[in-house]
């Protein structure tokens, strides 16, 4: 290949005149020559330790994910379980039928100790359905058809000849049945309220066995043990609302692809009209939300309870009730109001850097022309991130029910093996038994004491800070394949006739042969970083009750400072990776002349790349915005042709927010080939400015179009101005 390119060489100096002498070109060619090469096979491996590393620790994932598979039960997150540590609804299973969990007595799910245990210290059974009626075990036993009803609520194989004090003894009938209510597969009591009262069922008081007692004192014991299975229970609502509209979640975010890929070509046609369409689309979009805001909040003028303050509701897990209240639409009605001045702000008074900016997207749009294939490098990006995030997902999820059931010591008077772990096989005749007659063994929850389950948290932890890896080396892979591209259709010295026949895929080979270990460098120092941060959010999360305020300030200033050093590393690494698919040095070296090559261009950098990046977030805006509006109108059935299409839901708004994230990934990932063009294009503009002068012995790479943006940014004088103009038509002349 280079015998090639010097043949091809030697024939352009022979047989091509140049308005310059053949010195000067062949000084030209050899650095062309430099260039190519370093662009194509002039390289070696960089970073081999750290490629090594990453090897190592993919196949320690894969070794981490085939133990959790083979120890893990992930039945355990879908099933409620009995006190027997089995699951209710098991499909083979004697279970099979009996889908409902039952409660002999609810009201000791209002202990604290349901809090520290995370399981309520009564008998739980797997029955087919929840009770219906109110009734003790006193009076049903009495009636016969009552006492085969009420049999359905105790334990199996229950002696014929044993009388009601005996079945409370031993614990194997509960002392009363409460109307109830299937929640999650569990039954709770059927509260009601009417306005002071509380009710079960249709009554207000309920018999405990020995004693009436109000239905109010049920409150707390539904409660305890509804905030055990909190999250579970918003979980399983959110995954139904999943199974019942994920192929119109699918549709929207297709329609959110082709608007995305509509706009990206038209970006490469009509480049400045399609800024400007996007400016205004942008204004006019969020102009519509405020306006939409306002007539919310002028509909609920006068309905009952709107007017209550967030404050005042608090947390509610069905997140629809906001939207009922006043307040909620006058802070959204706030924000975007807020964001609209920002934006106008911005575009008054960086107009002119704007008509800079879209001057380099067109130069961008051209570079993009010339490698088409590069808009749809981000769906490669796209499935490696799918395949990463699953694999992840599905290995947490098995490692959290690889545990095995753990028993404890349940009881209601003193004793001293309260809390200690039991087997129920032989808890009967057990000692514990025998100095704690009303003592029980119940499940408790899923742990373990081997070794494997010693270590299970340092499993997680690693296979957290594995799966951050995986998946920044994925975006690195993406930006380098990329950059290479784009870097490629720079130092074209004759575009694009000197450009590779497959650019991106060129990229792509070279950055897996020679960079694998740059890339896992880099993507090994923001894992780390990422990995703190996310250790510090579940201190913060854990001290949220801690009163001494040096410790939150400090934790705070730590969140802080690490969320602005993982930004700079992003940052760095971006550029480093493009010095790297330029001229193939080691991470740390590429990353120090990106960052010092930037430094002293640094007005270039916030008066011309940061301006095109905010033009670009502009169109991802645009589309999340369009995409956002039409999930809110068609999931919230506030549109009647829709009315009967839409999917009936628990919170309509679980499906829009997958929607506007998966539209914002989506545009995202093709406005990311913009970004990478303008940032590859920009660096190598800085490169080629120091390294040459626009004379003859040492042209610009550039194209004249692009060194006329550029130079629009520095502030130079009539006569520097003048040796620019005689340099640029020596470049159109050497160019035609």
């Amino acid at each position: 290949m280079l015998k090639a390119f010097l043949l091809s060489t030697t024939h352009l100096l022979t047989t091509t005149h140049f308005p310059f002498s053949s010195l000067s070109l062949s000084l030209s060619l050899s650095l062309s020559l430099s260039l190519s090469l370093s662009l194509s096979n002039g390289r070696g491996c960089t970073d081999i330790v750290c490629c090594i590393l990453f090897i190592v620790a993919v196949l320690a994932y894969f070794a981490v994910g085939i133990l959790a598979w083979s120890q893990g039960d992930p039945r355990k997150v879908i099933y409620p379980t009995n006190s027997r540590g089995e699951f209710c609804g098991q499909a083979g299973t004697p279970l099979e039928k009996k889908t409902k969990l039952f409660y002999f007595n609810i009201m000791k799910c209002a202990s604290p100790m349901v809090l520290l245990d995370f399981q309520c210290p009564t008998t739980q059974l797997c029955v087919e359905k929840c009770p219906k009626q109110y009734m003790t075990l006193l009076k049903a036993y009495s009636v016969s058809a009552d006492w085969e009803y009420y049999k359905k609520f105790c334990k199996e194989d229950i002696p014929s000849a044993m009388r009601p004090a005996q079945l409370l003894a031993e614990g194997l009938c509960p002392a009363m049945l409460l109307p109830s209510k299937s929640f999650t597969r569990r039954c709770f009591p059927a509260l009601s309220r009417k306005g002071t009262e509380v009710f079960v069922g249709n009554q207000t008081q309920f018999n405990d066995g020995t004693t009436d007692r109000p239905a109010a004192d049920l409150i707390d014991g539904v409660k305890n043990a509804s905030m055990v299975i909190e999250a579970r229970q918003v979980a399983m609502r959110i995954f139904e609302d999943y199974t019942q509209s994920w192929y119109w979640i699918l549709i929207a975010l297709v329609l959110a692809t082709v608007l995305s890929l509509i706009f990206i070509v038209l970006m490469r046609f009509l480049g400045g009209i399609m800024v400007w369409v996007t400016i205004v689309m942008v204004i006019l979009v969020i102009g519509y939300g405020i306006f939409h805001c306002y007539m919310e909040y002028a509909s609920l003028k006068g309905e009952p309870g709107a007017d209550i303050t967030l404050q005042e509701l608090g947390l509610q897990m069905d997140f629809s009730i906001y939207l009922q209240i006043r307040q909620t639409w006058l802070a959204f009605m706030i924000i975007l109001a807020i964001v609209e001045v920002i934006i106008l702000l911005l575009l008054i008074f960086l107009r002119k850097r704007i008509l800079l900016a879209i001057a380099l997207i067109k130069e961008a749009s051209r570079a993009i022309g010339h490698i088409m294939s590069a808009l749809f490098y981000p769906l490669v990006t796209f499935f490696l991130l799918a395949i990463v995030i699953a694999y992840w997902a599905v290995t947490a999820v098995f490692l959290s029910t690889s545990n095995e059931a753990v028993y404890k010591v349940f009881n209601e008077s003193a004793c001293e093996y309260s809390r200690e772990t039991c087997n129920p096989e032989n808890f009967s005749i057990s000692t514990m038994k025998a100095k704690c007659p009303d003592s029980e063994c119940l499940f408790a929850f899923y742990g373990g004491e081997t070794v494997y389950h010693k270590y299970l948290i340092g499993l997680q932890i690693y296979n957290l800070f594995a799966f951050l890896w995986c998946a920044n080396f994925v975006t690195a892979l993406g930006q380098m394949t990329l950059a290479g591209a784009f870097a490629s259709y720079y130092w074209a010295f004759v575009k694009p006739d000197d450009m590779p026949t497959c650019p991106v895929f060129a990229s792509l080979g070279r950055a897996l042969r020679y960079h694998t270990g740059s890339l896992a460098f880099g993507a090994l120092i923001l894992s780390i970083i990422q990995l703190i941060r996310v250790m510090l959010e579940y201190l913060d999360h854990k001290l949220q009750g801690a009163q001494n305020k040096c410790t939150k300030f400090l934790l705070c200033c730590l969140k802080c400072c690490f969320w602005c050093l993982e930004k700079f590393i992003k940052f760095l690494n971006r550029n480093a990776y493009i010095m790297i698919a330029i001229y193939g040095k080691n991470f740390c070296t590429s990353a120090r002349d990106a960052f010092f090559l930037l430094m002293r261009n640094i007005i270039r950098v916030a008066v011309l790349d940061k301006v095109t990046d905010f033009l670009l977030f502009l169109g991802k805006l645009l589309i999340v915005g369009l995409v956002g509006i039409f999930a809110f109108f068609f999931f919230s059935g506030r549109v009647k042709a829709f009315e009967d299409t839409a999917p009936t839901l628990n919170y309509y708004w679980v499906p829009i927010l997958t929607v506007a994230l998966g539209s914002y990934l989506i545009a995202h990932g093709f406005f990311s080939v913009y970004a990478m063009c303008v940032d590859t294009l920009f660096l190598c503009f800085c490169e080629d400015l120091e390294r040459n002068d626009g004379t003859a012995e040492r042209p610009y790479f550039m194209s004249a179009k692009m060194r006329e943006i550029f130079f629009k940014v520095d502030q130079t004088s009539p006569q520097e101005r003048a040796e620019e103009d005689v340099h640029l038509k020596q470049l159109q002349l050497s160019n035609e």
